[in-house]
């Protein structure tokens, strides 16, 4: 059974950084894309950055807000992606989520990053 767990989440300050990981449990396939959303207050989740399943190659894409401020990659023989978070700015206060397979696929059930200005 796929089970996607997340961790590293926490309270932080403007300008910190925190390092997400997700352990992903489970087949996967290079078609499974893996990939993070986030979810701020009072808005629709959104999506984050997303990268090759797990021994596969392709592209890696990011959404523009955070293209230069959050890095993501994965262990391979661990099944773990993580989300490197830098520059942190109170409106990436949101509930983090890891995905397998894209948006219709597997989902974590997410990690809080509270931002304090």
């Amino acid at each position: 059974q796929m089970q996607l767990v997340e961790n590293g989440g926490g309270s932080v300050q403007t300008g910190g950084s925190l390092k997400l990981s997700c352990a992903v449990t489970g087949r996967t396939t290079c078609t499974d894309r893996l990939g993070w959303y986030r979810q701020a207050p009072g808005k629709e989740r959104e999506f984050v950055a997303a990268l090759p399943g797990f021994w596969c190659s392709g592209a890696t894409v990011y959404a523009d807000s955070v293209r230069d401020r959050f890095t993501i990659s994965r262990a391979h023989a661990e099944n773990i992606l993580y989300l490197q978070i830098t520059s942190l700015r109170p409106d990436d206060t949101a509930i983090y989520y890891c995905t397998m397979g894209g948006p219709s696929g597997y989902w974590g059930r997410g990690t809080q990053v509270p931002v304090s200005s």
